[in-house]
């Protein structure tokens, strides 16, 4: 297996992007991502899109976007495990370098949220439909059964929930690519309108627009390039029962610690050894929960180190220093994509206001459901 490199990131703005047509959201971030890199061609590409057919009525999504691109013939393939698809579309592309059947391939992700689907139905596809949907449950109540539980095992305070918000959207006011870029504070997270008890509508990432890409090459050609290259050191994937009540633990995500367990261990690392992690914060729960599974802190304590300024900017282990899914906003297909963003734009010394001192090793954690399928990428800093 051959070493990879990031060389090159590129993505849209977040947000209600009426104007624009799917494609001419992955087009825009996509060329942004050649440009970047500097490269005059790419050998192979993946495009992350967790409901494109329900969406906007789209599939196909590998062919339509290497034509509007402008890149056919090359192997174009859509991938999709939820809200997990960016993720795994940059850990498929990974290989296709990594084997040596391609050079240089682009990753990316692109979701289009607001053009009139039932969001709420499309993504309640991620869950599991016989047991769970056709009971009426949807994904703000799955996650709000995990945030009671977790309160009722480790005693953890509303509070320290509704922290992780006020925490990403400080990080996110820095961030010119999120959907929202205004602080809020822990009273207007706490009164504002209740979803799914406890958690209220400053707890949920939004419905979004966006798209997000990467280019990845052979670590021995990535210094030909004009872009920054970074290391690719990990990557691992695992999955969990799709229904949250066939799992023996509520209050723990079991595929983010086993793909957590395979991806430091083909790093040679341990968490202590991160300096900075995106997570996939799709309800400020999430956030807490997960920084638990992936070592960070002992179970039941994910929620005072938020509280104590543990996973803040200058913290312990900064978390979602580009604002998390809950201010970037999540376009589901682009998040994991965006998120490894994040990372390169770290470790090159890119992230202005939120950059992290002394960067050199970052993660990327993606999941899909309520933690049914998880993909975690570890990048390093040359």
């Amino acid at each position: 297996m051959r070493e990879v490199a990031v060389i090159g990131v590129g993505m849209t703005k977040f947000g209600e992007l009426w104007g624009k047509s799917m494609r001419d959201i992955f087009v825009e971030a996509a060329l942004k991502s050649i440009q970047n890199a500097g490269v005059d061609r790419i050998d192979s590409m993946y495009v992350g899109s967790m409901s494109s057919g329900l969406f906007v009525g789209q599939e196909h999504l590998g062919a339509v976007m290497a034509d509007y691109l402008g890149m056919n013939p090359i192997p174009a393939t859509r991938v999709e495990s939820a809200c997990a698809s960016g993720g795994v579309a940059f850990r498929s592309a990974y290989f296709e370098v990594a084997s040596g059947n391609s050079d240089i391939v682009l990753a990316g992700g692109v979701e289009k949220m607001t053009d009139g689907a039932d969001v709420t139905d499309a993504l309640a596809t991620a869950a599991d439909q016989e047991y769970e949907v056709y009971q009426g449950v949807t994904f703000p109540g799955l996650y709000a059964m995990i945030a009671n539980a977790h309160m009722h095992q480790y005693k953890t305070k509303r509070e320290q929930i509704a922290a992780v918000a006020v925490k990403n959207h400080k990080n996110g006011a820095n961030n010119p690519n999120a959907q929202f870029r205004g602080e809020i504070t822990l009273d207007q997270v706490l009164n504002s309108t209740l979803v799914a008890d406890p958690l209220r509508l400053l707890d949920c990432s939004p419905v979004s627009d966006g798209g997000a890409a990467v280019i990845l090459c052979s670590m021995d050609i990535a210094k030909k390039f004009k872009g920054t290259p970074i290391r690719i050191k990990a990557t691992a994937q695992a999955s969990d029962t799709i229904a949250l009540h066939s799992r023996k633990s509520l209050t723990s995500l079991a595929a983010v610690s086993v793909a957590a367990a395979k991806a430091y261990k083909s790093a040679g690392i341990t968490p202590k050894d991160i300096n900075f992690a995106e997570v996939h914060d799709c309800f400020t729960i999430a956030e807490i929960v997960v920084s638990e599974d992936l070592g960070f802190f002992e179970k039941g304590k994910g929620g005072p180190a938020v509280e104590k300024g543990f996973t803040s900017l200058g913290g312990k282990i900064p978390i979602n220093t580009s604002g998390g899914l809950k201010s970037k906003g999540h376009p589901v297909g682009a998040t994991g994509i965006a998120q490894i963003i994040e990372v390169y734009e770290q470790l090159t010394g890119q992230a202005g206001k939120r950059q992290v001192k002394n960067a050199k090793i970052g993660l990327a954690q993606n999941m899909g459901g309520s933690g049914a399928s998880c993909v975690i990428n570890i990048l390093e800093a040359l």
